[in-house]
């Protein structure tokens, strides 16, 4: 900014120079033309005024010559007649020391005689100007009235004049100087303000701004800039917001999104598909797509939108390390607005969830079917068994009857357990809570699965807590969760074996586990137990009249209660299941 001000004071002080210099040159000039014509006439009155004393004839000699002395000694020149054969007749005044007579007889007097009228002649060497009048009788010439004087008056005038002008123009120099600076602050000022407020405005400070103090141009610039830097500031904090908004629904969208540009560099990789495919982003970003890729259906949909220009949707089966995910994934291309190719986005969806419920959906309309179809199909071929003359045999229609009764009870069983499980996964399915004692409830499933405990030949027991142990839940589904544990532990106990349940109590929950001595299940088994109609030995489980729903009616209930229900097991050894129970219900956890 100053050397904006500097440069345009440099422009403005050889302004001024020029101007001063001129005018003082011309003023010079025509102060000198002035004066030096001034003398010229002085020298010219005083010639025609001697040749005018001459040419009297009433005057005498003597007389003529002190009107000539004391005219020379007035105009404090010289006075000198000379007659046309170039001699002396009159020679008197002031200069009489520093006049050169053979000079001016040599030098001046043939340039004067050549004039026909008066001529002023300066000589420069000696300091001296003439001024030479012919005496003329009827055209003819009879000499000359030389008049001389000293050019130092002249010069000391012209010197003091040169001094005055220098001072005067020295001094408005000085003056115009003071009010150019002052007027090049005051116009230069909001300038190098507005340039300082648009560099800062081109690092990207938008905050900047320039002081509106005047309402000439320069003020109008200045509230033109602060008006653009409140739009680019208003802009980018839009933009910004906007690029904030853009960036976190990427970031934080569940699906997995990659974009690629026009020349297939990946430039673009949001966090779910960092976590879905644990990929490090910055060996996967900037890389060519069938580089970062290790994946070859993901390469083949790139290159066929790529090539097709059209949108893809298609689901995949990839292996991630351990495991297999199912991916819907969806491509489109991007394209400018002048139909210029920008690149590809790819979206991934995870469907591994829904394709596991849509199997599990199968899985359970097959079981249902199968666990129908086997009581239904024992019904009818024992009926018709019967009907085709079976009848009239009595033990043999006992027997049938009795296979009849068995399959009738096993199927009302199938479907109670469907209709308990349909309830507890309703909306709107409530719980009946009340106080309750575990032990009570505990020695009450002791009394009812004992017999069939004697009939397996299984130890069962059961270690309670000393006092009362209450919770607040529903009795009812407190003691279906435990039958069908105690039940299935029985169930899948070999004989000899023992099936044990206790109770632990603490200030804010009670730990109820149910061990059992059984065949124990697989480790990959495990998170499927409590599957509907899972079973992990289904010719046993089958042929003790199971459903395959107790595990699932059990989480169930148990998350209804909103308490805890894990397994530990190790096959040929048991199988431990552990709930925890809050003492106190709270419906809002």
């Amino acid at each position: 900014m100053n050397r904006f001000r500097s440069r345009f004071l440099f422009a403005l002080i050889t302004l001024i120079i020029a101007v001063l210099v001129g005018l003082g040159l011309l003023l010079g000039q025509i102060f000198n033309s002035y004066y030096l014509n001034t003398f010229k006439e002085e020298l010219q009155r005083e010639a025609h005024s001697i040749l005018t004393i001459i040419s009297r004839e009433d005057l005498s000699n003597s007389q003529i010559s002190e009107l000539l002395s004391d005219l020379g000694k007035n105009y404090k020149s010289h006075i000198t007649i000379i007659d046309e054969d170039n001699t002396i007749l009159f020679d008197a005044g002031e200069l009489t020391q520093d006049l050169d007579m053979n000079s001016l007889k040599n030098n001046v007097l043939p340039i004067m005689r050549g004039q026909t009228k008066g001529y002023y002649y300066s000589d420069q060497v000696h300091g001296l100007a003439y001024y030479g009048l012919p005496i003329k009788e009827k055209a003819a010439y009879e000499g000359i009235v030389l008049v001389s004087a000293s050019v130092s008056s002249l010069t000391k005038v012209n010197q003091q004049m040169w001094g005055i002008l220098v001072a005067s123009l020295g001094i408005a120099f000085i003056i115009i100087l003071l009010i150019g600076v002052r007027i090049t602050a005051q116009f230069t000022r909001p300038i190098e303000s507005a340039i300082k407020v648009s560099m800062e405005l081109a690092k990207g400070n938008y905050k900047a701004r320039t002081y509106e103090d005047h309402l000439d141009e320069t003020g109008i610039l200045s509230q033109s800039i602060n008006i653009l830097a409140r739009n680019l500031q208003d802009m980018t904090r839009a933009q910004e917001m906007q690029q904030d908004r853009l960036q976190t629904l990427i970031e934080n969208m569940g699906s997995g999104l990659i974009l690629i540009d026009g020349r297939g560099y990946i430039n673009l990789v949001n966090r779910a598909y960092k976590e879905l495919f644990e990929v490090d982003s910055a060996k996967f970003l900037y890389q060519l797509y069938y580089d970062a890729f290790t994946h070859k259906e993901i390469i083949e949909i790139v290159e066929e939108i790529f090539m097709t220009e059209v949108k893809v949707r298609k689901q995949l089966h990839l292996p991630l390390k351990i495991e297999r995910k199912h991916f819907e994934v969806y491509g489109a291309p991007i394209i400018g607005t002048n139909d210029e190719w920008k690149g590809i986005v790819l979206v991934f969806h995870d469907i591994t969830e829904l394709k596991k419920l849509e199997q599990m959906r199968k899985d359970f309309v097959a079981n249902v079917s199968h666990e129908l179809k086997t009581p239904i199909t024992s019904i009818k071929g024992f009926s018709e068994t019967l009907l085709d003359g079976a009848l009239s045999d009595k033990q043999t229609a006992e027997y049938f009857l009795s296979i009849i009764l068995k399959e009738s009870d096993r199927l009302q069983s199938l479907i109670q357990d469907l209709l308990d499980l349909s309830k507890i996964e309703q909306q709107g399915f409530e719980l009946s809570i009340q106080t309750c004692d575990l032990r009570e409830i505990l020695d009450d499933i002791i009394v009812m699965l004992e017999s069939k405990a004697r009939e397996k030949e299984v130890e069962l027991s059961v270690s309670l807590p000393e006092g009362l142990t209450y919770i607040e839940g529903d009795i009812y589904r407190l003691k279906q969760i435990f039958i069908n544990l105690i039940s299935n532990a029985l169930t899948y106990t070999p004989q000899g074996g023992s099936v044990h349940a206790k109770v632990d109590k603490y200030p804010d929950y009670a730990i109820v586990t149910v061990s059992d001595t059984g065949i124990g299940i697989k480790t990959e088994e495990i998170p499927r137990i409590f599957e509907r109609f899972y079973r992990v030995d289904r010719a046993r489980s089958r042929n003790s009249g199971g459903t395959g729903l107790g595990l699932a009616i059990v989480k169930h209930l148990v998350e209804a209660h909103k308490g805890q229900i894990s397994v530990e097991s190790e096959v040929g050894k048991g199988t431990t299941f552990t709930v925890k129970l809050n003492r106190k219900f709270d419906e809002t956890s």
